[in-house]
């Protein structure tokens, strides 16, 4: 796993406001709780709001907003034609592609994508 993908994780694990001790991140990441805290000080560093330290546990204090997706019109072309073709398929790899449809539909409105197909 890449460190960026890491931090999206920790983020991710950490926006239910709860303490969560280093310990506990590094086992669920499978790294070394050395590595967590040199996590820790990176995201403080650059702005997350992440609180804590070593020994004690560390707790996001305000909610995080993740950015808005941005796609070019040709980004998402490509996207939905590729959802449409995994999607026609049968097993979980279309299920998830139906999914991610839905979740794209949902998060771009105004790109006006059906959120399901109309063959369905």
């Amino acid at each position: 796993m890449s460190r960026d993908q890491r931090i999206f994780d920790l983020i991710q694990r950490m926006r239910d406001g709860k303490l969560h001790t280093a310990a506990e991140l590094a086992r669920d990441m499978r790294v070394s709780t050395r590595t967590i805290w040199r996590d820790m000080a990176m995201m403080a560093a650059t702005g997350i709001p992440v609180e804590g330290e070593r020994g004690l546990g560390y707790i996001l204090r305000s909610p995080l907003v993740l950015p808005p997706l941005m796609l070019t019109p040709e980004e998402l072309e490509a996207l939905m034609a590729g959802l449409a073709h995994i999607g026609a398929e049968a097993g979980p790899r279309a299920k998830a592609a139906k999914a991610l449809r839905f979740k794209v539909a949902t998060l771009l409105p105004h790109a006006g994508i059906p959120a399901e197909s109309d063959d369905q």
